[in-house]
């Protein structure tokens, strides 16, 4: 019996040692054998992380919709359907032929010129600039092509119930062409004159305003993205003019009643959600868990705070808890968080969204005295606040991070990567100035630009001019340009809403009736 225990304890000892052999030998391999294996790994980390990224930035697509149709009029929905979609298809092959060779090819500061229909691409988008990453080279390419949509889709939602389609169709392609992706270049491109380039901002025309080789800076996209796709969005309100029948505070009137407040805080929680892709997922690094979960966080709590700030201050107002403001208030928040999201603290972050949820119903304000019909909020949500989200990267950075490190992860791990500073944090005015400059430009030039494109689309005959023909408009826009409605409804329901300013507006479902009197009513 003793001999047979032996023999037991023996074979036990044996396959455990041969199991630490076999399967422990990593521990014991030297730093040259395990270096190339870990390395391996990080360009398909990276990648898959950059993929998923993507693919919640894309599903914003469905919460753009859902907001946009809820805010309207029901006799404007399906064309917001319609429109939203065939932009997703033609911004997916204009990015593929031009658009990403513009933004992100090798080229000057002003434009890319390489990689046009992505030929002749490398395995890893590594081409310098901000964006040395270790990420498949079309997994990069399908991450950028989901913001460029999104730039698109802002834009349509201050021109919605009064642009006709082929309009739409021109605007688009020339938008998602061309306006973003030039722009997007100079600030993210390699060697782009506004950031991209490390050194050619302040080599430039602003190097005697901005000193210590501070360049302009966004994280995710709060001026590339929302500033350019918001005030892009107020050129076309201001070209189209106000739908018919709009009646403004001045006037006695207030914000059109939105159709579908459920549908619209659907849309809008969404487009929360996916905005997890849109701000953590510009790391383009999973190795930055640090970074990751810094930004996510920091997305959270803006938009939180953007939310409370902007339904408690409206309240007064009409004594009413205004969903439809609150909805406004934490996209603002979310606007506002993305440029400064990688550098600030959670305290700092809860800061700028509760001043984005001042920002915007004050914005929206300032749109209605000026009589701009913006239906939806896009100017105030993504013009103003990205201005405001902009410029806090220079007023709340904390100089704790530069950038992400592909193959490291934190920020930290690199000294050569310089770490961007506040004015609240001991940084100087520098920074401030250089964010202040890089969103003039941005406000300045896409601005002008857009005027002059959609003023001379209004200057096109028939079909074809921006604004849809006053018939047209009158019969709404879903059956004069998709033919059909979005709902079957009797003729003479409606509902009555009381806005954010106290206001009682209602509409009718009168949808088919060319009667100028009857339409006046709506």
């Amino acid at each position: 019996m003793l001999a047979g225990k032996m023999i037991g304890i023996t074979a036990v000892l044996g396959v455990m040692f041969g199991f630490t052999y076999f399967f422990g030998s990593a521990a014991g391999a030297t730093a040259a054998e395990a270096g190339p294996k870990v390395d391996n790994l990080i360009s398909p980390i990276n990648t898959m992380w950059v993929l998923v990224a993507a693919f919640l930035v894309f599903f914003m697509q469905a919460g753009f919709m859902a907001l946009e149709a809820g805010f309207a009029r029901s006799r404007e929905s399906v064309n917001i359907m319609m429109e939203c979609i065939f932009d997703t298809c033609l911004c997916g092959l204009l990015y593929f032929a031009v658009g990403f060779a513009f933004q992100f090819g090798k080229g000057n500061g002003l434009i890319g010129h390489s990689n046009f229909f992505l030929q002749n691409i490398p395995a890893t988008y590594d081409y310098g600039g901000i964006f040395d990453t270790r990420v498949a080279f079309l997994a990069f390419f399908l991450f950028q092509f989901a913001f460029a949509d999104t730039a698109s889709t802002i834009t349509s939602g201050a021109m919605v119930g009064r642009t006709s389609f082929k309009g739409d169709i021109i605007y688009s392609a020339v938008v998602s062409g061309f306006i973003y992706p030039i722009f997007g270049h100079w600030v993210w491109g390699p060697g782009g004159w506004l950031g991209g380039g490390g050194t050619n901002f302040t080599m430039g025309i602003f190097n005697p305003l901005v000193k210590n080789d501070i360049i302009f800076r966004d994280f995710a996209g709060s001026t590339v993205v929302h500033t350019v796709g918001g005030f892009i969005a107020l050129a076309g309100a201001i070209a189209l003019g106000p739908r018919l029948g709009r009646k403004f505070a001045k006037d006695g009137g207030g914000p059109t009643a939105p159709h579908d407040m459920n549908i619209a805080a659907i849309g809008a929680v969404i487009l929360w959600f996916g905005w997890y892709g849109f701000n953590p997922g510009s790391t383009l690094s999973a190795m930055d868990f640090e970074g990751i979960g810094r930004v996510a966080t920091n997305t959270t709590l803006a938009a939180c705070a953007g939310g409370m700030v902007a339904v408690m201050f409206v309240y007064p107002r009409s004594k009413k808890w205004d969903v439809g403001m609150m909805i406004n208030g934490f996209l603002g928040g979310l606007v506002a968080i993305t440029a400064p999201c990688y550098w600030v603290s959670p305290t700092g972050a809860i800061i700028i969204g509760a001043v984005a949820g001042l920002i915007v119903p004050l914005g929206v304000d300032l749109l209605e005295a000026r009589r701009i019909d913006d239906p939806i909020g896009a100017v105030a949500v993504h013009g103003f606040a990205g201005i405001w989200g902009t410029l806090c990267v220079g007023l709340f950075a904390t100089g704790s991070y530069g950038i992400p490190d592909p193959v490291a992860g934190t920020a930290d791990a690199s000294a050569t990567i310089p770490r961007v500073t506040g004015l609240f944090y001991g940084g100087g005015a520098d920074q401030l100035v250089a964010q202040a400059l890089g969103s003039l430009t941005a406000v300045i030039l896409v601005t002008s630009f857009a005027l002059v494109l959609f003023f001379a689309l209004r200057k096109l005959p028939g079909s074809w001019n921006l604004r849809l023909e006053r018939d047209l408009e009158l019969e709404g826009i879903d059956i004069s340009e998709h033919g059909l409605p979005a709902y079957h409804m009797e003729f003479g329901q409606g509902f009555a809403y009381t806005t954010y300013t106290g206001k009682t507006v209602g509409e009718s479902s009168i949808s088919g009736s060319s009667s100028d009197a009857e339409s006046e009513k709506v």
